[in-house]
């Protein structure tokens, strides 16, 4: 069938695109060297991206620099990868390494504060009670490329004012007309898109001001504002003037910023690409080709509750603004600095296929791993690490990563989305706490936000807006009076019916390739048991995304057993399609050798354990003869000297099935252990757990 057809071997446009640091001493044959290995790893697409280490010979965008930007794409080209261009000389976006405000100091970032005194140079907006409402330089500064250019270095670039036309026409011609008269004739082929990275009005390490640019005062004040009364920003508390302040800046950003740039891209025939500032910034997603978020610093985690505060919106965000946009992408960069405890490069195999699966349950279909180093010499291995791609501990192992990540985004693609419920949100306010229940009932929902509030209408009995129609209605403002509130009972508007509630279960509903498909990912950290019923009367396959494995399943009664860190698809499919699959085989679980610890090398940090173990004809001729291993973290397991597979978080599981004999077999084992070990600022147990040795 159609389905599985296309995530057997899914496409090369649905390949993860990381973040490529180019942040050492660039050398050609090196630059091809790593493509050609990315390459042969399964990943067909880099976004190159210049990150502080780069050589200091190296100036940004010099002819030198751009000598390896074009052996880096003509590379791509000649392997048929794709290749995303990076807008900054670090980030955030919109001051080209500090060049647009160069011997400009009237275009660096502007912003208000409230003192008790004005000092020269300060242009006074109010005299208030509260104190002095006035406009200074922000100080704002963005990330460089060089050492010395990093957050609070004396050569960190200064940020520029990006609510400033002249400021983004300035950034635009340093930066994207140079990259097209350098490399024109690989747009709209090799090169798909132009990363724009959380542009911030401010800059980074900036205290106690709201942005502001040069002219603001009168826009706000010709809009009916009252200058004075902006003193509230500064108290946390609102009022109707900074309501029209928040409107007009985000306005503002949309209309100088992001238009400019989405409108540039769409001329040179590619995609605005990258994320806003924040989690929750979703109206101005519609200016991006492809509409992206950013999941960093382990803002959600699996041992926290990841259905609460703004960052838990980001993957609907992203995704429901494509949705309403008629994008068929939608992206997330994705792992950056995701260490667990702090700890430089502890983030597990385990916790990569929790945020993978965490973001692809809710839409989102291009995955931006943060990152792949060029380098990991010296200081550079600590700035925001892990490399999560050919200095991991799986990197030999990475085509079983690059294929679930292209089965994921693959499955999410050109879906029509079964939706029942619509959530009427305000920018930077998604309403976390009101879809929580949704989630853990496994209600399907989409966000509306305010610019869309205008294509909305109430008729018989449910709320249409822009081609999709709602059951029910998340209004906390009352836009919609009429349209039909969301019920206290939530099952008839759930995508299937669990017995007993299951809570960490997340679900996708949607239809794919003549397929009423139902993603099911468990977001807890212990396995999930129950029996659900899918509304459907139609045969009922399931699918194995990560072993790429199909089989029968039923619409009623299903008995679902979804270990941690797991992820299933079930699909309805006609008679014969069914009939062709198999049924689903009863594991046997083996019980685990008595290993013995034979090598334990620290520096590779790896331990391998061997062990002899008899079994009987029956248990070695099983169909399906499993093995469950608890060990920390990356697990490898050879069977009488046959590799018998790689996993990579707990509880290892083995198929043993046609690698065993009746009588004595042999084992080895080797555990490998977290990089941290070696990178971090303290060591993390690795190798079997005691249980198991």
């Amino acid at each position: 069938m159609e389905l599985l057809t296309l995530l057997s071997k899914p496409s090369r446009e649905f390949t993860p695109i990381p973040f490529w640091f180019l942040n050492g001493n660039l050398i050609h044959d090196e630059i091809r060297r790593q493509l050609n290995d990315f390459n042969a790893h399964g990943v067909s697409g880099v976004v190159l991206h210049p990150r502080i280490g780069l050589a200091k010979r190296i100036k940004y965008l010099s002819k030198e620099y751009f000598s390896y930007i074009r052996t880096a794409v003509k590379e791509a080209a000649a392997l048929n990868m794709t290749v995303v261009l990076y807008d900054e000389g670090m980030y955030p976006s919109g001051s080209a390494n500090g060049m647009v405000t160069a011997g400009r100091p009237d275009l660096v970032s502007q912003g208000i504060t409230l003192v008790s005194e004005s000092k020269p140079g300060d242009e006074v907006l109010a005299q208030t009670p509260q104190g002095v409402l006035v406009v200074r330089k922000s100080g704002g500064t963005i990330r460089g490329i060089h050492w010395g250019e990093d957050d609070g270095e004396p050569n960190a670039p200064e940020s520029a004012d990006i609510l400033n036309p002249e400021v983004v026409q300035r950034f635009i011609g340093l930066t994207h007309d140079a990259y097209y008269r350098e490399l024109k004739e690989y747009f709209g082929n090799t090169i798909i898109g132009f990363f724009t990275d959380e542009p911030s009005i401010l800059g980074r390490n900036v205290g106690n001001m709201f942005p502001w640019t040069k002219g603001f005062a009168q826009l706000f004040t010709e809009a009916g504002g009252k200058l004075e009364n902006l003193t509230a920003l500064f108290e946390k508390t609102e009022n109707a003037d900074t309501r029209l302040y928040h409107q007009m800046i985000l306005d503002r950003e949309g209309g100088v910023y992001y238009a400019a740039l989405s409108g540039w891209c769409e001329q040179h025939g590619i995609c605005l690409m990258g994320h806003p500032h924040q989690s929750d910034d979703i109206e101005v997603e519609k200016y991006f080709g492809i509409p992206g978020q950013d999941l960093c610093l382990r803002w959600i985690a699996p041992e926290k509750d990841c259905l609460v505060g703004l960052d838990s919106t980001l993957g609907k965000c992203s995704a429901d603004a494509a949705r309403l946009m008629n994008r068929r992408r939608n992206s997330n960069e994705c792992f950056g600095a995701c260490n667990k405890d702090n700890n430089p490069w502890q983030l597990s195999g385990g916790d990569i296929k929790w945020y993978t699966d965490w973001l692809a349950v809710r839409g989102v279909n291009l995955f931006i791993p943060h990152a792949f180093y060029y380098s990991i010499t010296g200081k550079r291995k600590d700035e925001r690490p892990p490399d999560v791609g050919p200095n991991s501990n799986w990197w030999k192992h990475y085509k079983l990563w690059s294929t679930y990540l292209r089965r994921l985004s693959c499955l999410m693609t050109d879906t029509t989305a079964l939706l029942p419920v619509a959530v009427l949100c305000r920018n930077r306010a998604l309403e976390p706490d009101a879809v929580r229940p949704l989630y853990e009932q496994q209600v399907g929902f989409q966000y509306l936000p305010e610019s869309v509030w205008r294509d909305c209408r109430v008729q018989d009995g449910k709320l249409h807006c822009r081609g999709m129609e709602f059951s029910a209605v998340i209004d906390p403002e009352q836009r919609f009076p009429d349209a039909p509130a969301l019920p206290k009972d939530l099952s008839p508007l759930a995508d299937l019916q669990c017995s007993p509630a299951a809570p960490q279960l997340r679900s996708a509903h949607f239809l794919r390739a003549g397929s009423e498909c139902w993603f099911l990912v468990n977001e807890g950290n212990t396995d999930l048991h129950t029996t659900i019923t899918l509304p459907t009367t139609k045969k009922v396959g399931q699918y194995d995304l990560w072993a790429g494995k199909a089989a029968r399943a039923q619409a009623k009664d299903f008995a679902l057993n979804l270990p941690s860190r797991s992820s299933l698809l079930l699909f309805t499919c006609e008679e014969a399609d069914f009939a062709a699959l198999p049924e689903q085989p009863k594991p046997l679980l083996l019980p685990v050798p008595e290993f013995t610890l034979k090598k334990a090398d620290g520096i590779q940090v790896k331990k391998t354990y061997v062990a002899e173990v008899e079994y009987s004809a029956e248990q070695a001729n099983d169909d399906y003869p499993l093995m469950e291993l608890d060990a920390e973290e990356m697990a490898e397991l050879w069977v009488n000297g046959k590799f018998a597979g790689v996993s990579f978080w707990n509880k290892h599981r083995f198929d043993l099935k046609g690698l065993l004999h009746p009588g004595s077999n042999a084992f080895k084992l080797v555990v490998t252990g977290s990089l941290a070990n070696r990178y971090g600022k303290r060591a993390v147990p690795y190798g079997l757990q005691e249980a198991s040795v």
